[in-house]
Order: structure tokens, then sequence, then C-alpha cells
């Protein structure tokens, strides 16, 4: 019956064999079905090895072509662009090749679906060379051509030769869609082409380009990384369509842009969330200082059950590290134990820094044992927060270890060293390691290892020492530095080199109220009344009302203690006129 059926109705043997051929789970249905055909005609042979082409088997199309083939058929313009879309779903540039040769032998070089697909598969194996072969040697090219070639050069990370292209394709009078400006941006973006960047944002405007998802995704994530985030904001406006890139891209330009409150207003706004909306806003909220913010949305997400990754739990350990919110802290290291969150070495790095700050000495050096792989970040860190933390001698006999397992040290691992070697109180061996900054490790010295060098001096109460090397220092030294010489002269009573030190900061700080504080105390220490009065004058003089970047509580305090320095002053002043 069925070949009988299929003797007496062409049209419908291609039907049936069609919607077999071209839904993959039915593939082998069209197979059974095509055997039953007596003489299969090209347009059989084609249905088959589109069909395979389109399954998770593409390495049967090329077996069926070879078999039709090898009866005689050559195929046409239909055949081997699913041929080639078979070729490049098999991991080897060595069909596409075989392709190619046959296409050349028999004369369908010359067509434009073919090139275009031989161009798209050799650009599929970054086989450039061979795609911009085929493509130049192409008689007529069409805007499929060119965005193969473009994108090819996109996939490869070749983004200026995608700019390249594009202007060829523009000289040429072809007019780019939306795939085309998709790669050009991205290109502009990633070599900070900003001039081409906005050229091309007016050719779309002017040729009228539909600005799809994807295209509009792209020039939002552009605008935002320059923090355009007001342009950014009209494409998002604009797209009839959005998707959770659209959104997120949005919300990581406001954070770029450091406007965490229209970036909370369009989080809240979303019509759903993924990991990467709330890890933007907490990673913004936490590089932005705002840390206590960052933690509350945090609390939030594991409300929401939505799993962090590695980047949101690094971004809220460090939160949790400058507020000293050691709870959470351990809520996070708990959770990243118990639901298997991939911590790699960030991760240990945040949780060796988020102990040390929080005092939990023992914590961050457990942390610091778990972590499979450690580089220079880690062993700085545990080495600094052992030194700030009080265990000094610990420290020092880390970096010593760091030393010997051949982790090379860095300015961030010496400034840690020094401070151990300061709170320690063992001068002459952290001066041996400050020299071997430069001579061994060829790193140097900054201002902040000139300054753990000062207080290494003054602590001990070399203060001459401190002074005369902060003459020598091939830098010019910073408020930091003369503040602690000062500090430590008030500490020493050293009156002459507090003298000192107090000019230079109010030369280089006049504005600081805490230099005037400092210098204050230094001369009332010495019952010199009449310099702490002056000290009051040159303050209202400089118009100087509190120290810069201070709480009010500590505003308060220092302008108190201020205060009852000036008064004590005057009080000594008129007993010792009576």
């Amino acid at each position: 019956m069925i070949k009988e059926f299929l003797h007496t109705d062409p049209s419908s043997i291609f039907n049936l064999l069609k919607s077999y051929a071209l839904s993959p789970h039915n593939i082998l249905k069209a197979k059974d079905f095509f055997h039953q055909i007596q003489k299969p005609n090209l347009s059989h042979w084609n249905l088959m090895i589109r069909g395979w082409s389109q399954t998770d088997n593409p390495i049967e199309a090329i077996r069926t072509y070879n078999l039709m083939y090898s009866q005689g058929l050559i195929g046409n313009n239909i055949t081997y662009p699913f041929l080639l879309k078979a070729c490049a779903r098999i991991p080897n540039v060595s069909c596409t090749r075989m392709v190619h040769a046959r296409v050349l032998k028999l004369g369908f070089e010359s067509v434009l679906f073919v090139s275009n697909s031989l161009i798209h598969g050799y650009a599929g194996f970054g086989e450039l060379g061979f795609a911009r072969k085929v493509f130049d040697e192409m008689s007529e090219r069409d805007l499929v051509s060119w965005n193969s070639l473009i994108c090819g050069y996109g996939r490869c990370k070749r983004y200026s030769e995608v700019l390249d292209v594009f202007e060829a394709m523009r000289m040429a009078g072809v007019k780019g869609d939306a795939v085309t400006m998709v790669k050009v941006v991205l290109a502009c973006s990633v070599l900070g082409e900003w001039s081409v960047a906005d050229a091309m944002a007016e050719y779309i405007e002017k040729n009228k380009v539909e600005v799809d998802v994807y295209l509009g995704n792209t020039l939002i994530d552009m605008y935002g990384r320059r923090g355009m985030v007001d342009l950014a904001r009209r494409v998002f406006d604009r797209m009839h369509d959005r998707n959770m890139v659209s959104w997120n891209a949005m919300i990581m330009g406001y954070g770029e842009a450091s406007n965490f409150v229209a970036a909370r207003e369009l989080f809240d706004d979303m019509p759903q969330r993924d990991v990467i909306s709330w890890t933007s806003m907490i990673t913004g909220y936490s590089q932005a200082g705002q840390f206590v913010k960052a933690v509350r949305l945090f609390k939030e997400m594991m409300e929401t059950k939505v799993k962090p990754d590695k980047i949101t739990v690094a971004s809220v350990l460090s939160a949790c590290a400058h507020i000293g919110s050691l709870d959470v802290g351990e809520a996070v290291h708990d959770y990243i134990r118990t639901h298997d969150v991939k911590a790699d070495i960030y991760v240990g790095n945040a949780l060796i820094d988020m102990y040390c700050k929080c005092g939990a000495v023992e914590k961050a050096l457990a942390a610091f044992e778990e972590m499979g792989k450690k580089d220079s970040v880690s062993w700085t860190s545990v080495i600094s927060g052992l030194a700030v933390n009080g265990f000094a001698d610990f420290a020092l006999n880390l970096f010593s270890l760091m030393l010997r397992e051949g982790v090379r040290p860095t300015h961030g691992t010496f400034v840690g060293v020094l401070l151990a070697c300061a709170h320690a109180g063992v001068v002459d061996k952290g001066l041996e390691y400050f020299e071997s900054m430069e001579k061994v490790y060829g790193l140097t010295p900054e201002m902040k290892h000139y300054g753990c060098i000062v207080d290494l001096l003054s602590r001990s109460g070399d203060l001459e020492r401190a002074y005369d090397f902060i003459k020598q220092m091939p830098v010019e030294p910073d408020v930091v530095v003369w503040r602690i010489l000062l500090s430590a002269s008030q500490v020493h009573g050293n009156l002459s080199l507090a003298e000192i030190a107090a000019n230079k900061l109010l030369k280089l700080d006049p504005s600081n109220s805490g230099n005037y504080i400092l210098s204050s105390n230094t001369y009332a220490g010495s019952n010199r009344w009449e310099d702490v009065i002056r000290m009051r004058g040159l303050m209202e003089e400089s118009n100087v009302h509190k120290p810069s970047g201070s709480s009010s509580i500590e505003i308060n305090v220092s302008n108190s203690s201020q205060d009852t320095c000036f008064v004590e002053a005057q009080e000594k002043i008129k007993l010792n006129d009576m």
C-alpha cells in the first residue's frame, strides 16, 4: 500500500519526508522513509543532508552526501550550504576543507550562498586566513558575506580587523544591520575607541538600524562603561524588548556612575532578578563604601533563595571586613561550605581579610590553611592581619615561610612585614627587610614603606634617627610621615622635633585641625602656653573647624580637648601675669 502511494504521489512523498527530516527527533523515521523511496532525487537527498545537519549527529550528513555523490549526483547550490553547516558542527576543520575542495572542483564557488557558508565555516574554526581568502575572491557579496567575516574576527577577538572590515563594507555602500553593529560597537568598547563608538551610534540612528535586544544591550554596556548613563537609559527606554541582560547592564551602568539611587530604583522595578542583578548591586555598594547597604542587600538575597556566586560572596565579605560584621561574615563562610559555592583564591583572600579586620585571627589562619592554592595576596593578607592584631612574631615567621615556599613578596607584603617589625620592636630586622625590597626583590619603596620605617624608629624612641631618615628620603615626605614624627615627639617630649614636624604639617595640610591640636598638646605638655594660644589664632586665621574625614563623634571629642587645652592656656597665662 505504501509503495503504491510512493509511486503514485511524488508530492506527498516529498512533503512527508520533509516533515520528518526537518524535525530532529524524527530524523530516524525520515531515514527509514527515505530508504523506501526507490529512486530518490536530488531534492530528497538534500532534505536528508539538511535534516542530519541540524541533529546531534552531523557526521551523518557527510555520510549521506558521500553516498549521494557515489551514485553520480553532484549536488546543487542548496546541497553545499547545508553540508558546510554540518561540517561547522564537527570539531575538525578538515571536513570544511574537504567540502571546499569539492566546491572548487565542481565550480560552485561562484554561488553566493555557498561562499557565505564557507566563510562562516572557516571563521567558526578561527581559520580567518581561509575565510578572508574566500571573501576576497568572491565576485558578488551581500550583507551576509560581510557579517560572516566581521563575526569571525569578533569571535577571535581581532577587534581592529572588525573595524577595518566594517569601514570597507561602508565604503562599498553596504548598509549594516543589527548583527553588524553589535560586533562593531563591541569592538569599539574593547579597544576604547570612543569617538568611533559615537560615530557608530550616529550611523545606527541615521540608517534606521533596528535596535533589537542584542544591539540595545551592547549600546547600554558601551555607554555604561563610559559613565554616560543618561544615553544608556535613553537606549533602554526605547527598547521594545528587554531581557535580563538589559536590566543588569543598566544597573551596572548606574553603578559605574555611582548613581546608586537610580540603580536601586531600577533593581526594585525588575520583573525578575538573577544572581548578576543582586551581585551588581551588592558589589556596587561595597565598592562605593556603602558597606551596611551591601550587607543588608545580601541578607535580602539569601531570603529570596538566589544562590550567590564567588563574586557576590567576595564583595559581601569585603563589606563585612570594613564594618566589622563578624557574624554576617561567619554566616557567609558557613553558606560557602554548605551550599558548594566555588571558593576560589579570591574568596579565600576575602575570608582572610574579613577575619583579620574583625580580629578573629585564628579563623583567618584556618581559612588560610584551607586554601588549596595561595597567591601573594593570600600571604600578604594573613601577614598584615597578624601584624595589626598584635601577633608580630607570628607574622614575621609566616613571612619567612612564604619566602621558603618561593612566593615572591609584593609592595603590600612589605607593608605588613614592616608593620610587624614596628610592633615587635625589631629595628635592625625591619631596616634589613626595607633594604632587601630594592636590592633583593627589585621593589622601589613607596611612601607607605617610608612611613613604616619612620614609625619603626619612632616607636623605639630613636627620634633623631627617624628625622635623619626623613631628610634622606628620595621622595618628599607626606603628611602621614610628619604626623608620625609629631606624635612620637609628643610622646617622648622632644619639643624641637615636634616643632619641626608641626611646621611641616601646617604647610602641607593647613586645613586639618588635627595638626593644630597635636601641636597645641605638645606645647601644653611643655607649659608653653603662649604657643598654645598662637595655635588657636593660626587655626582661626585658616578658618579650620574640624578634622577632614572625621566622624561627628571624633569632631566633638577633638574640639572638646582643643577647647580645654586653650582654656587651660589662658588660665596659666593669667596666673603668670599676676
